[in-house]
């Protein structure tokens, strides 16, 4: 099921230097208890599955059905933070758990970039079809007779109804008059 909310930049780049900066807080933020390292790193997890999330309602929105500035910003955002990402685990200056940490954030908003414009293509390719839904199971729709008016009268509506009939369901219910 698609999203139909609009395009957004700020959710899909924050939650990607949320989840960085919550990690690398659990790495290199001095000197934590056990549990509040456990904590930091958990939060650091939920929040990388936000971001997917939100990657994904971005990506598969339908308030634009072609590629948009907005789809270009995330995809630089994240690109950036994947180079400085990268930059910093070159620096030697930094700790060698910082130098990983970030070695496994630029892989990680590398991949979150390429999924992004993954989806987001893919979503742009396909058209939208809303999911058929049969005529006789939709909500407050009664199949019967209108006195006066024939299938030939109603064009549209003849194939549908057409297809009802040889399919065996009962289109006019007992109660309606015949002619």
């Amino acid at each position: 099921m698609r999203d139909r909310r609009q395009a957004r930049i700020g959710t899909v780049s924050g939650l990607a230097l949320l989840a960085g900066a919550t990690a690398l807080v659990a790495v290199a933020g001095g000197h934590h208890s056990i549990f509040a390292t456990l904590l930091l790193i958990l939060l650091a997890i939920v929040m990388s599955h936000a971001l997917v999330v939100e990657i994904q309602r971005q990506a598969r929105r339908m308030s634009q059905t072609v590629w948009y500035r907005t789809d270009t910003a995330n995809t630089v955002l994240l690109g950036c933070w994947a180079m400085i990402a990268a930059a910093i685990t070159n620096v030697s200056i930094v700790s060698l758990q910082v130098r990983a940490l970030t070695a496994v954030l630029a892989i990680g908003y590398a991949a979150a970039c390429a999924y992004f414009v993954v989806e987001r293509r893919r979503a742009v390719a396909e058209p939208f079809r809303p999911s058929p839904v049969p005529l006789a199971e939709m909500p407050g729709v009664v199949l019967a007779e209108i006195p006066g008016v024939t299938l030939a009268e109603m064009p549209a509506a003849a194939p549908l109804v057409e297809s009802v009939i040889e399919a065996g369901r009962e289109v006019v219910p007992d109660s309606a008059p015949s002619s």
